[in-house]
Parts: C-alpha cells; sequence; structure tokens
C-alpha cells in the first residue's frame, strides 16, 4: 500500500470513519480509548501484510521479543541484540559477505534476502523502548501497546522515529478524532504531497539523468543535477513525512516534525538538528550517549561524535559510500566543535553577512557530502565532483524545475522569517536569528480559506509528475 495511492486515502478514511463511529457509540473514555487502540493496531497489520505477509511475522517477532525482554530488564540487553540482529541480517548480509569475499579473493553467489517493509525504523523503535524502559524513564508496557507503537501504519514505512513514551501518552489519552483533525490532517497531508509530486519527483528526472551518466555532460550541468538532487531529497523526504504527520492528525496523533528548514542552518552542527530530526534525536540518545557522550573527555568526545555519524551512515545503506558519507560527516562535527572552542565565537551575535556566509558553508558542505551519499560507488562519487569542479565540456542541459524550485523554496523561507518575526513581537520567541518551519493550515470552515486549499489542490494535480520515483527513504 504506496502512501500515494487511492487505496491508502481510502483505507485512511476508513479507519478515520471507524475512530469517528467508536466516539459516537462508546461514551466510555477507557473503553473508546481501548478499541479506538485495537483498531489502529488491526489497520497496521493490515497495512504491512498487504505489502507481505511475511512482513509482518517479522514486526511480530521483534515486538513480542521487545515487549518480553523490556518486561525483565535483567535481559533487556537481549532485546536490543535482538532488534539489531534482525536489522543487521535483512539489510547488510550480503554487504558484508560480498566485502569480505572481495577482500579474500573468494567467489560469493548473494543470498536471496528481503528487506522487510519498516525495519529500519521500527527495529530503532523497539531499542529505544526497551533502553527507555532500562532506564526507568518508561514503565514496561502490555504487549498490545507496545505492537501499536512499533506498527502504527503513517510512520512505519519511513518515521518519524517518535519517541516511546510521547507515544505512549497519546495512546493512553482520550484523542480527538473529528472533522476537524482531518481537515488539519489533510491540509498536511497535501502540503507533502505537493513537495513530492511536483517538486521532488520532476527534479529527479534530471538529477538522475546527469548523475547516473556525469561522463556525458558538461561540468555546469552536472553542478546543477547535483544542486537538482540537493533539493530533491529535501522536498522528498521531508515531504513524506509531512504526509505521515497528515495521516497520524487525521487518526488523531501528533508526529514530531522531522524537518525544519534545514538549509537555513548556520553550521553543520545546527543542520543536524534540523535535518531528519527524529533520526537525529535518535542517534544522540542511543548511540552518542552510549559511547559516553561528552562525559569521558575531549578525545573521546570526538571519537563518540565520529562513531555516531559513522553508524548514522551505516543504518542508511549497505554501501560503502553510505559509510563514507557517515564520516565526512562526523568529521565536518568534529572540526566545528574544534572551530567553536578556539575561536570562541558567538554564532548568536553574528550580523547578516556573517550569518549568509555561515549559512552557504554549511549548506556547500552538505552539498558536496550529499553527492557521495547519492552516488552507486565511492568511485562514482569521485566522478562526479571531479566533474563538476573541473570545467569539462559536455552535453549542456537547463532545466526549469530547478528554477521554479529554487523560487519557491525562497518565498518559503521569506514566509517562515515572516512568522518567526511575528512570533518574536508575539512573545513566542526569544529571538529571530532562529528561523521556525511551520505548516501553512487555514480554517477550511472559511469559504475563501476553502476555495484556496481546493485551489492548491488542484495545481498539486495539475502539475504533478505522473511517472514519479518511489520514496528515496523507502529503502533504508
Amino acid at each position: 500500500m504506496q502512501m500515494i495511492s487511492f487505496v491508502l486515502i481510502g483505507f485512511v478514511i476508513l479507519n478515520f470513519c471507524l475512530l469517528c463511529t467508536c466516539k459516537k457509540l462508546i461514551k466510555d473514555t477507557e473503553k473508546n480509548i481501548a478499541v479506538s487502540n485495537w483498531i489502529l493496531l488491526i489497520a497496521s497489520y493490515v497495512f504491512v501484510i498487504y505489502a507481505d505477509y511475511r512482513f509482518a511475522v517479522v514486526l511480530g517477532l521483534i515486538t513480542i521479543s521487545s515487549w518480553f525482554f523490556a518486561k525483565y530488564k535483567k535481559y533487556s540487553y537481549l532485546g536490543v541484540i535482538i532488534a539489531l540482529v534482525s536489522l543487521g541480517y535483512y539489510k547488510y548480509t550480503n554487504f558484508f559477505m560480498d566485502s569480505f569475499a572481495h577482500i579474500l579473493g573468494l567467489e560469493y553467489q548473494r543470498l536471496s534476502i528481503m528487506l522487510p517493509l519498516g525495519i529500519s525504523f521500527y527495529s530503532f523503535s523497539a531499542i529505544s523502548y526497551v533502553v527507555d524502559v532500562k532506564r526507568s524513564k518508561i514503565d514496561s508496557r502490555d504487549l498490545k501497546s507496545v505492537a501499536l507503537y512499533l506498527s502504527f501504519f503513517p510512520k512505519i514505512t519511513s518515521g518519524p522515529i517518535q519517541k516511546s513514551k510521547d507515544f505512549f501518552e497519546q495512546m493512553d489519552a482520550d484523542r480527538t478524532v473529528d472533522w476537524n483533525t482531518f481537515l488539519t490532517g489533510i491540509q498536511i497531508f497535501m502540503f507533502g504531497l505537493g513537495k513530492k509530486i511536483v517538486l521532488a519527483d520532476r527534479l529527479a528526472v534530471f538529477a538522475d539523468q546527469v548523475l547516473t551518466n556525469p561522463l556525458s555532460f558538461g561540468s555546469m550541468t552536472v553542478f546543477l543535477a547535483g544542486l537538482a538532487y540537493f533539493f530533491q531529497i529535501y522536498f522528498d523526504f521531508s515531504g513524506y513525512s509531512d504526509m505521515a504527520v497528515g495521516v497520524a492528525k487525521i487518526l488523531g496523533f501528533d508526529l514530531p516534525k522531522n524537518f525544519n528548514l534545514p538549509y537555513l542552518a548556520h553550521n553543520i552542527t545546527e543542520f543536524w538538528k534540523r535535518w531528519h530530526m527524529s533520526l537525529s534525536t535518535w542517534l544522540q540518545e542511543y548511540v552518542y550517549i552510549f559511547f559516553g557522550g561528552n562525559r569521558k573527555g575531549e578525545v573521546r568526545t570526538y571519537i563518540n561524535l565520529f562513531l555516531t555519524m559513522l553508524f548514522g551512515g551505516l543504518w542508511h545503506g549497505a554501501a560503502w559510500n553510505y559509510i563514507f558519507w557517515g564520516v565526512l560527516n562526523g568529521i565536518g562535527l568534529s572540526v566545528h566543535k574544534l572551530w567553536m572552542k578556539y575561536t570562541k565565537s558567538n554564532e548568536k551575535e553574528q550580523n547578516w553577512f556573517i550569518s549568509i556566509i555561515s549559512i552557504l558553508f554549511s549548506n556547500l558542505f552538505f552539498f558536496f557530502t550529499l553527492m557521495v551519499f547519492r552516488a552507486d560507488s565511492l568511485s562514482q562519487a569521485w566522478i562526479i565532483l571531479t566533474r563538476m569542479v573541473s570545467f569539462e565540456a559536455g552535453l549542456e542541459h537547463e532545466y526549469l524545475w530547478l528554477t521554479v524550485t529554487v523560487v519557491l523554496f525562497g518565498i518559503a523561507c521569506v514566509a517562515a522569517y515572516m512568522k518567526s518575526k511575528d512570533n518574536v513581537i508575539a512573545g513566542k520567541f526569544k529571538n529571530v536569528s532562529k528561523v521556525e518551519g511551520f505548516y501553512p493550515v487555514m480554517d477550511l470552515r472559511k469559504f475563501p480559506c476553502l476555495v484556496a486549499f481546493l485551489v492548491f489542490c488542484s495545481l498539486v494535480l495539475c502539475m504533478a509528475y505522473t511517472g514519479g520515483s518511489p520514496f528515496i527513504y523507502g529503502k533504508y
């Protein structure tokens, strides 16, 4: 069941109607919550089984092990190990066996191993649940609660990775599921859908054509294709995250926002606080702190940063370019930390010119590391990067949608700045130096707002790229 399909829309509407009916018929709050959670749990497993019943078996086994070993804290480490081993087997077996076979000069026939839907995301959620119980941040829960937390279908495919405490608190609450939540959720969903099918999928046409065969194109075209991918991955993944947030809102849940205008970050550290925020938070709490964080001296702090980003790179995919991408970002975070220590600069006091330079440098660093992320191999990444700066002649190609994307992105940044400025005036923010993103949600009960939304929906459908590609993070 694809996130972009009429089947998914019908599935969400069906569950919305069931939850609303449950709310109307069952007046007892506790019973209503219990029945609503059962509806969502069944729906989530139907969603997984629709893809492949074997995926549901793997999800079920990891759920049972996480629930069982969290309940018996003495053996909680086994719950973490089982989640990691499951992820490692399904995602990395062929990669490591291929690598060892290549080093030893042996022949290796790849195994036919399926990649269960969403295993990268619900494995991390399972680990966070077990560890949070071990750390006494939350109490162990019954099997049904753990099962719903890990399988909740709006987030299972590509996140966001929600904290167990936050999810359980909402699961136990008397959630609002009505026409108002539907109107809010559908706007957020359409906002994300527009990012994906209008911007990301159209940029993918240009980026894929050029970056797959970089030697055929001139340096400027390769650079523009890299810029297209730079925006494509943002609109693709943030678009999915928005759609997941929208669907969850329709069903009465609030998922964490996963992106907060990362391309306005002043440095690589701030960037990772704005990009894929649920993963960044997870890596900080369950990897960086596990390694010791900054509690074991300065040298260990840099080593821990490096190892955390190396782990994050490996999580993204079973290939050396992902690992090297993680290494580069680990180095970037360490260098920035050293820079802040020895220069004693205060980024909050930067003037507008220095701020712009900082933002440009941060984006330039991520742009070049992203080419390593995008390439099929390290050798291809080297070809792409050297082609960009070699001023070589070749096929030249200009792509209108890249210009359209840059313009729309600029307008969105200005709107976010003005909104943040209004929040400062209203006393919600202390200063506007850190621009915050927001969902442009309107009151659709007002006729002008309803017309504007319908016009927006029409434009999204009219300008959609019908030969769209799968979500980039769907394969991770």
